[in-house]
């Protein structure tokens, strides 16, 4: 780890080895499952989605980690999001823990033209705005759609997550996990990795997924 010069970089180059569609979570055979990952990107950008709250152009939330999954009509489209954040401090946690807390307003993903008309992945030629499945058109400007579903994960110091783990209660939408699980080279294969993503998902609520 010594070759990166922060923890927040190490954890971008370990987040750019997860895949466009979350580990552990299920599709169905032969179906598109329109998940896309946001951030971080293959290459270092200024045009990547964000978070941010109807009529604020200033005050922007970019977690470390977020995947996208589009869904909807282009009438009626939507976006269910994971995010993933690493926090380095209790301080840290708590200020994060704040952007993603329920609020009586819609939490809006908004996505640059740039990002939306690049290839999907660099395996993948395919236009992102074509693999979501919710715009008719080539975009000319940004795509801003309501969050539907959120999950967050918060990945932790040991010590802090020990704390969190035995003295906090965590919300709906929340989940924890330790930092040095999160910035693993083997990550997005291990098993407890992928179960945890799998509970983060609005399908574990039902008996048979839809």
């Amino acid at each position: 780890m010594a070759e990166y010069r922060s923890l927040d970089a190490l954890v971008r180059a370990r987040l750019r080895r997860w895949p466009q569609h979350p580990p552990g979570l299920s599709t169905h055979a032969g179906a598109p499952t329109q998940w896309l990952r946001g951030r971080p990107s293959e290459v270092a950008c200024g045009s990547f989605p964000f978070l941010k709250l109807p009529g604020s152009e200033r005050l922007r939330t970019m977690p470390d980690g977020l995947w996208l999954h589009f869904g909807g009509t282009p009438l009626e489209p939507y976006v269910d999001i994971l995010a993933i954040e690493a926090c380095g401090s209790m301080s840290n946690l708590l200020d994060k823990r704040a952007r993603f807390s329920p609020s009586t307003s819609s939490l809006l993903a908004v996505c640059p033209v740039q990002w939306l008309l690049s290839p999907t992945s660099p395996e993948d030629a395919t236009p992102r705005w074509q693999a979501i499945g919710v715009l008719r058109h080539e975009p000319v400007v940004s795509l801003v759609l309501p969050v539907r579903d959120m999950r967050v994960m918060f990945a932790l110091k040991e010590r802090h997550y020990n704390g969190i783990r035995q003295s906090c209660v965590a919300h709906p939408h929340e989940y924890f996990l330790p930092m040095d699980k999160l910035v693993d080279k083997n990550a997005p294969d291990d098993p407890a990795i992928r179960a945890l993503v799998c509970r983060a998902s609005s399908t574990a609520h039902f008996l048979t997924p839809a």
